[in-house]
């Protein structure tokens, strides 16, 4: 027997796909942004959290980073600490928010791309 949503519970439910909705139509460039700064904070940080990536990238819309983290974690290339500190974003009014660090994945993709840098700036 299917449970009858309320009408709360549907127009929740309606907002919720039209965020991920949004979300999904952010272009690649705002992937790759995000997918630069975790790896520049993994890799000079030992740990990081969406609070300091959020103060160097633009505006990327509600919900946008917290899924590309999500990505991110679930393709392997960061893991949680264990750690939270409270979030500085205003809507989120102080609420906790994971600490970060990169994989052993997440550093190897970090070192290729330091050495492809590396490798172009040497060539030009």
């Amino acid at each position: 027997m299917t449970k009858r949503l309320t009408v709360a519970e549907r127009l929740a439910s309606t907002e919720k796909d039209a965020l991920l909705d949004d979300i999904a139509r952010h272009s690649e460039w705002d992937k790759y942004l995000v997918e630069q700064a975790v790896l520049h904070f993994g890799e000079t940080h030992d740990t990081f959290s969406c609070n300091v990536i959020r103060d160097v990238l633009p505006d990327l819309g509600p919900g946008f980073l917290g899924a590309a983290i999500v990505s991110l974690r679930t393709a392997g290339i960061i893991e949680r600490t264990g750690q939270y500190v409270p979030s500085t974003s205003g809507p989120t009014h102080g609420h906790p928010i994971a600490v970060w660090k990169l994989t052993d994945k997440g550093r190897r993709i970090a070192a290729q791309r330091r050495a492809a840098r590396q490798q172009g700036r040497a060539a030009a």
